[in-house]
């Protein structure tokens, strides 16, 4: 059996990159708002949305783990 002290580190560590990215993505998507690309500020929120949705997954399965 995986031990999951270990997995739960792991995926500690996916969850915070997921959310580095999440921040980035945010931060590329300011200079936009307000222009004509509303296709490209859509398609960057929706990017930034489904971050957030992997990062709660993460977050869940680290709790659930952290339960053993």
């Amino acid at each position: 059996m995986a031990d999951l002290a270990s997995t739960s580190a792991e995926l500690h560590v996916i969850a915070d990159g997921i959310d580095r990215a999440r921040d980035r993505v945010a931060g590329m998507t300011e200079p936009y708002l307000g222009s004509d690309r509303e296709d490209l500020i859509a398609a960057m929120h929706e990017a930034e949305r489904q971050l957030l949705v992997a990062s709660r997954a993460l977050r869940r399965a680290i709790k659930t783990a952290d339960r053993g």
